[in-house]
C-alpha cells in the first residue's frame, strides 16, 4: 500500500483513519516480531514481556538494573499468548521469565502457552495492577507463575516490582515508579508523569528503556526538545477530537463520546471539564478507551461487557464488532458509530443493573 495515502493527507482526514502498520498484514508482522523475538531471546537469562508503555517499561528498565541484560518483548493486551509461545519457542532452557503490566481477559486465551513457557523458564514471575478476575488469577498461580497484583488504585506495575523485587533499586528508578504512577493512575500530580507517557508513546520502546535506565523520571533536554516537536500536531488531534464529542445522558451519568487518533487521557480531561462523568474514545484501529472521574469508577465493567478490562478509572477493550474490511470501513466513514453504540449500550445494562438494585433494596426496607 502507498504510505501516502494517509501519512500525506491533511490532519483533519488523517485523524479518522489508523495508521500505515493498520493495513499491514498480520502475517507479515507476526513473521517480524517472531524474527526479533528470536534474535532477542538468544543466550539471554532473563525475559521481560511487557506493555510498551510508561509503566511496563518502567518495569524492563527496573529488571534489568537487578538482572543486568534482559529481553524485551513489547506485548499488547491482546498478544500475551503469542509473546508467551515465543519464549518457549526460542529461549533458553532455564531462562527467567517476567510477566509486567499485562492482564489477560480470560485463563484460555494463555492457557496452553503459558504452560508451555513455564517449562521452558526457571522461573515465572508476573506483577501487574490491573482488575484481575479471581478465577484467571487463580490459574495463573495454579499453573506456576509468581503473581503479584497491586492494588489499581494505589499502584502501577512499576511500584509493584519495586516492592516485590528483593533487593534495593537505585533512587531514581524508585522515583521512576512513582512518577509513572502519577500518570497510570490518572493522578496528574506531577507534570514530569505526561512527559513519560508522551515520550514512551512516541518513542521505541528500546530507547525509552535505555534513556529512564540511566535518567530515571528526569528527561534529558534533547528528548524534551523532541517531545515539543510532537506535541504541536498532538494538541491539534486532542482538539479535533473534542470538537467531535457529543454527551449521552445514561442514567445516573453524563458520558463523553468521541473518535479519532488521539491522545485519550487528554481527551478524556477536556470532556471531565465539560461536564461528563465518564468519556470514550473510540479509536480509528476499532479499539477504545474508556476514562472515569470521582462520579464514575466502573470503567472496569463497561470495558468487560465489550471484550476488555483495565481499572475503575480507565480501561480499554476491542469491541468484536469487525468481520471483514467493509466493517472497518464503516467504522471509518461512521467515525465508530457501532462500537460507540455497543460501548454506550454496556453503560445502559450498567445503569440498569443499578436501578434493579435500587428497587431491590427499596422492597427489603
Amino acid at each position: 500500500m502507498d504510505e501516502t495515502l494517509i501519512d500525506d493527507l491533511p490532519l483533519a482526514r488523517r485523524s479518522v483513519l489508523p495508521g500505515a502498520g493498520f493495513f499491514y498484514p498480520d502475517e507479515f508482522e507476526e513473521a517480524a516480531e517472531d524474527a526479533a523475538a528470536e534474535e532477542a531471546l538468544a543466550g539471554v537469562e532473563t525475559a521481560v514481556i511487557a506493555d510498551p508503555d510508561a509503566d511496563g517499561l518502567a518495569c524492563v528498565a527496573i529488571l534489568r538494573e537487578v538482572y543486568g541484560a534482559a529481553a524485551l518483548l513489547p506485548t499488547g493486551p491482546h498478544e500475551i499468548e503469542d509473546s508467551l509461545e515465543r519464549v518457549a519457542e526460542y529461549g533458553g532452557a532455564g531462562i527467567r521469565l517476567f510477566v509486567c503490566d499485562l492482564c489477560p481477559d480470560r485463563y484460555e486465551y494463555v492457557d496452553e502457552e503459558l504452560d508451555a513457557a513455564i517449562e521452558t523458564a526457571s522461573e515465572v514471575r508476573w506483577f501487574d495492577h490491573h482488575q484481575w478476575d479471581a478465577e484467571v488469577a487463580e490459574s495463573v498461580r495454579e499453573a506456576g507463575a509468581d503473581l503479584v497484583v497491586g492494588d489499581s488504585d494505589e499502584e502501577c506495575t512499576a511500584d509493584v516490582a519495586v516492592r516485590t523485587l528483593e533487593t534495593d533499586i537505585p533512587r531514581h528508578l524508585v522515583e521512576l515508579a512513582a512518577v509513572t504512577r502519577d500518570h497510570d493512575l490518572w493522578l496528574r500530580e506531577d507534570p514530569r508523569s505526561d512527559d513519560l507517557a508522551d515520550f514512551s508513546y512516541w518513542s521505541e520502546p528500546e530507547d525509552y528503556v535505555e534513556i529512564v535506565a540511566e535518567h530515571g523520571a528526569d528527561l534529558p533536554e534533547e528528548v524534551q526538545e523532541f517531545l515539543a516537536e510532537k506535541r504541536v500536531e498532538k494538541e491539534a488531534l486532542i482538539e479535533l477530537a473534542v470538537k467531535r464529542g457529543e454527551t449521552k445522558e445514561i442514567g445516573p451519568w453524563k458520558v463523553g463520546v468521541t473518535y479519532g487518533r488521539c491522545s485519550q487521557n487528554e481527551v478524556a480531561e477536556a470532556m471531565r471539564e465539560q461536564g461528563a462523568d465518564a468519556s470514550v474514545i473510540v479509536k480509528p484501529a476499532g479499539s477504545a478507551s474508556i476514562r472515569g472521574t470521582e462520579a464514575f469508577q466502573r470503567c472496569h465493567e463497561v470495558a468487560g461487557e465489550v471484550n476488555g478490562g483495565g481499572h475503575p478509572k480507565a480501561a480499554g477493550c476491542k469491541p468484536d464488532v469487525y468481520d471483514d474490511m467493509l466493517d472497518y470501513a464503516h467504522h471509518w466513514t461512521t467515525r465508530g458509530a457501532v462500537t460507540k453504540q455497543v460501548i454506550l449500550d454496556a453503560f445502559r445494562t450498567l445503569a440498569e443493573e443499578e436501578d434493579a438494585e435500587g428497587e431491590d433494596e427499596s422492597v427489603e426496607e
